[in-house]
């Protein structure tokens, strides 16, 4: 019995140090965040932890390879939008730590102020439940319509009660949303996208507020792994001194970290 216990344990030691070397999938959007995760991890490679950033250009995607395990963790989304895709997919994903708040706004190429948005105007918002929510809210915010009262996250164009101008809301995947600014009055564009499409985040006409640890954007992994210690330590990494220090330096216009 005990050569039996010997031999199994001496056979899990190479598949253990195997795993310890394979770097760790952290998968992101490029832009901002993708310039901050790639940061975080020259500063985990020179404290020994091998790391490897995997880009994605869509908001499904990375949830759907962090469920199948192609990828270690995530780090692109707010718990309202995580809990919306559990909710519909089902997905054993949990949030382990938040990073910084990216703000949401409403731009236009054709008008100055939101007072300028003619009647009929067609305004584009996020097609995904969350962010479409958010967007009607920022509409809402700048007077152009009216919303059920406490609908919050879960507010779509149905519950809209009052549209004095008539605007006609258009339903676009997040990342066709700076493209769409050519084409209609206003849109709701998520300042990643806006930045990565060469646009200025200080022509916002309207934004939700920096700082709202609501929409702070979280690493998320499976639930299995919320306390594997080689993630928990590049969050550690992610979450210090230097790389706050990097998002004021470069993105502290719009980018709030909330550590």
């Amino acid at each position: 019995m005990k050569r039996r216990s010997f031999i199994a344990v001496a056979g899990l030691l190479p598949f253990t140090a195997r795993a310890a070397d394979t770097p760790l999938k952290i998968g992101s959007p490029a832009g901002p965040f993708g310039d901050i995760l790639g940061f975080a991890i020259e500063r985990a490679h020179a404290q020994g932890l091998e790391v490897k950033k995997i880009e994605f250009t869509d908001w499904i995607t990375p949830n759907e390879a962090l469920a199948a395990g192609d990828i270690d963790a995530n780090l692109f989304q707010h718990i309202p939008f995580l809990n919306a895709a559990i909710k519909a997919r089902g997905y054993k994903l949990v949030p382990i730590a938040a990073t910084a708040v990216m703000p949401m706004a409403l731009f236009s190429h054709k008008v100055k102020s939101l007072d300028q948005v003619p009647a009929g105007a067609a305004v584009a918002i996020a097609n995904d439940p969350v962010n479409g929510a958010r967007g009607l809210q920022l509409f809402e915010k700048g007077g152009l319509i009216t919303l059920k009262p406490e609908v919050g996250d879960d507010a779509t164009v149905e519950d809209i009660t009052a549209n004095p101008k008539h605007l006609r809301f258009l339903q676009l995947e997040a990342a066709q949303l700076p493209r769409a600014l050519d084409d209609v009055a206003v849109a709701q564009v998520s300042l990643s996208y806006l930045v990565m499409s060469g646009g200025d985040p200080t022509t916002a006409l309207l934004t939700d507020g920096a700082g709202d640890p609501h929409y702070a954007l979280n690493f998320v992994v499976r639930e299995e792994r919320k306390n594997d210690p080689r993630i928990l330590r590049f969050v550690d990494i992610y979450r210090s001194a230097e790389v706050k220090a990097f998002i004021l330096d470069h993105y502290g216009k719009y980018l709030t970290p909330v550590w």
